[in-house]
């Protein structure tokens, strides 16, 4: 734990830019996909909802949204220790989720100019928002005396390759659990405002909306392809993406639940509301849904967060790698098992109900 009464010392690339955090499979992921493929989609089944969609990113609500005002202009050394180390770590992992969002969506809307203007455009306006996002987060880590290098993290990022029906159920998912996330927080701390101890919070409200609007931009793509919803494939992956985002975000927020505390939430208990509300909205579009109803699903979450834990410590630990790695191995295999066992749970057929509710 970090003393309190220090400031946390961060490795930097040069004074004032932060080295980015070590990539893991819980760290945000960049992602790269198959343009020729996603340009020659056939969109007219849907193409109407599409261009509503498009009406709305144009309208642009939170174009004045993003604008720093008097609260910021003070000194943050109050944030100290610990609870500023929290703050960094958060407000960096956002900053990098938003901006690997930004090269996704700019990227896809060059390649797509010519062959799909009306997907091309949503992808630049989509962009626009993203790129708002990482810069206002960014700014934010100037108030702890840190930035982001974004332009080293587009080159020394590894990129992940996903086909396109793999690139909207993650990041339909991704907006979606953003805006539960988002709102759900501002939600608390316009109840309890004491807990607001810094004031990026405030914006939370209509940033959410950026993130919804996005999820449903990919609803209404992933409608317009009915073989990405409907057959036995997309059942099975449907479930994957699922449990992949849920479980990547209950073990990256316990543990960095100091963080939940600080602004007064128990990470566990609102982790299990995020989840709940994604899986509720899922169920709009994927046509099966998580039974996390279910004590079980949460059981067994537990158990990989202790055994990640257990990994954290060994890898901190002043033991030869090769001891490392065999003290590691029964943890990994333990955390694949519970995966396992948790995507054979019998899920909820939500095929009947689709279309009833938006």
């Amino acid at each position: 734990m970090v003393d309190s009464l220090k400031k946390p010392e961060f490795q930097q690339l040069r004074p004032g830019v932060k080295v980015p955090a070590k990539e893991s499979l819980l760290t945000p992921r960049f992602y790269t996909t198959d343009f020729d493929e996603m340009a020659q989609m056939d969109i007219s089944v849907n193409e109407a909802e599409l261009q509503a969609i498009l009406e709305e990113f144009r309208a642009d609500y939170n174009r004045h949204h993003f604008v720093r005002d008097a609260e910021f202009e003070q000194s943050w050394d109050h944030i100290d220790g610990e609870t500023r180390q929290l703050f960094v770590e958060f407000l960096e992992r956002s900053c990098t989720a938003e901006f690997s969002g930004f090269l996704l969506y700019k990227e896809l809307s060059r390649r797509l100019k010519d062959k799909s203007p009306l997907l091309a455009e949503c992808f630049n306006l989509m962009s626009r928002d993203e790129a708002r996002h990482a810069g206002f987060l960014n700014k934010a880590l100037s108030d702890f005396n840190l930035s982001l290098d974004l332009g080293f993290l587009t080159k020394s990022r590894k990129y992940t390759f996903f086909k396109p029906k793999f690139i909207f159920y993650a990041t339909y998912l991704s907006e979606k659990i953003g805006y539960w996330r988002y709102i759900l927080i501002y939600r608390h701390l316009a109840a309890h405002p004491e807990d607001r101890v810094y004031p990026i919070f405030r914006f939370f409200e209509n940033w959410c909306q950026d993130e919804n609007r996005h999820g449903d931009f990919f609803d209404a793509i992933m409608k317009s392809q009915p073989q990405m919803l409907n057959d036995w494939k997309a059942r099975l992956w449907c479930r994957f993406f699922l449990l992949s985002v849920f479980a990547t975000m209950y073990l990256n927020d316990i543990q960095r639940s100091g963080f939940y505390r600080v602004i007064g939430l128990d990470a566990r208990d609102y982790d299990i509301q995020v989840i709940k509300k994604t899986n509720e909205t899922a169920g709009r579009v994927f046509p099966l849904i998580l039974d996390v109803e279910n004590p079980e699903f949460y059981e067994r979450l537990e158990i990989c967060t202790k055994n990640n834990q257990k990994l954290s410590a060994i890898a901190n630990s002043n033991s030869p790698k090769f001891l490392q790695f065999f003290q590691k191995l029964p943890l990994y295999v333990s955390i694949g098992w519970q995966f396992i066992r948790l995507y054979l749970m019998k899920p909820i057929d939500t095929a009947a109900t689709q279309g009833m509710v938006r």
